[in-house]
């Protein structure tokens, strides 16, 4: 039986896991297994570059967060080395990250499972996560979309008064050489 202060730190662990679950946009966990200290140094700046927390967690505390947030099937995946990445703003920017390491060509990064919206999903869900533009990109796409009528109607409307214009100094041309 752990003393007190074990107990504590522990129940204060799995608080800050379930914190973290409920307020996350995203997630990713991962097997780090065999990952050098470089790559894994490298994957560390670009995560806190993207406002993406990176950890070791241990299993245990992380099933007992997981279960206590409606997360049960992560149980299954937790066991080994496991790391979680976490965007408390961007959806995908997790995914996104970890995806662009775990590609590389000499690396061991394997995904084991995610989760997004308070929902778990599949490794290959986490791909497919991946390759979805982020959330600022999507804004600028719809808006783009959009505003497209609204551009072309703004040039017609522009195209018929130029047109107008012309028109009128023509006339008034005309009319002061007739006067001269």
């Amino acid at each position: 039986m752990p003393n007190a202060r074990v107990l504590s730190e522990k129940q204060a662990i799995v608080a800050d896991l379930v914190k973290k679950f409920r307020e996350a946009q995203g997630g990713v966990f991962v097997d780090y297994t065999g990952t050098t200290v470089a790559a894994d140094t490298e994957m560390r700046r670009a995560m806190r570059a993207a406002g993406v927390d990176y950890a070791v967690v241990k299993n245990t505390l992380t099933r007992i967060a997981a279960d206590q947030v409606g997360f049960n099937e992560l149980d299954p995946i937790l066991h080994g080395a496991t790391s979680m990445a976490v965007s408390h703003s961007d959806p995908v920017a997790a995914a996104k990250i970890i995806c662009e390491y775990a590609d590389k060509k000499d690396s061991t990064i394997t995904i084991k499972a995610g989760f997004v919206d308070g929902k778990v999903i599949s490794a290959d869900e986490v791909h497919a996560l991946s390759e979805l533009p982020s959330k600022e990109a999507l804004v600028a796409q719809v808006l783009g979309t959009m505003m497209a009528p609204v551009t072309s109607f703004a040039t017609v409307l522009n195209a018929n008064i130029r047109g107008l214009a012309v028109a009128l100094q023509a006339i008034a041309d005309k009319k002061s050489e007739g006067a001269a």
